[in-house]
């Protein structure tokens, strides 16, 4: 979870053993003042929200670029593909994944932390209020922003593929 959640947030796979072992390392030093007033699993999206902020701000004071997702799939992602799908219905999915995973590096961090926890991680909205310390409307509110950002970046990726695929002689 620790290691899925920091790359949907950072888009990066460059530090994230690093990043990991900083989650953990703050897990440990903090479970002794840990109250058990919510999950310890609450506590630790909290924490690893908390590590990627720090990576966001890393990166913008050294001002590197904040995506770096490029066309390389894990392996565990392609060992789940189903059998029955062919070639061509493998290749657009996993296009598809690409661009999500680019047009959700472009929102902005909460927006991009709410839609990963929500839909990635399969947290309820109790969850993600509680790991962000805010009210549950907010957490809505910015999923269904989120949502709808995406959902029109998407759709201008799309529109511009088949604009650029198909250009019309004149």
């Amino acid at each position: 979870m620790v290691f899925r959640t920091l790359y949907r947030l950072t888009g990066s796979r460059e530090h994230l053993e690093d990043l990991a072992q900083e989650v953990f390392l703050r897990l440990y030093r903090a479970l002794p003042s840990f109250r058990g007033e919510s999950l310890v699993s609450t506590y630790l999206y909290r924490i690893t929200v908390n590590v990627a902020q720090n990576e966001w701000k890393r990166r913008k004071r050294t001002d590197r670029p904040l995506v770096s997702i490029s066309e390389e799939t894990s392996a565990w992602e392609d060992r789940l593909e189903h059998p029955d799908r062919n070639a061509e219905e493998q290749m657009e999915e996993q296009e598809f994944r690409l661009r999500v995973e680019e047009q959700l590096q472009e929102l902005s961090q909460i927006e991009r932390t709410v839609l990963v926890l929500y839909h990635q991680e399969e947290s309820s909205y109790e969850q993600i209020a509680a790991a962000l310390g805010m009210p549950i409307g907010t957490i809505r509110t910015h999923l269904h922003r989120g949502r709808k950002k995406l959902r029109e970046r998407l759709q201008a990726v799309q529109a511009e593929e088949r604009r650029t695929a198909c250009p019309t002689n004149r």
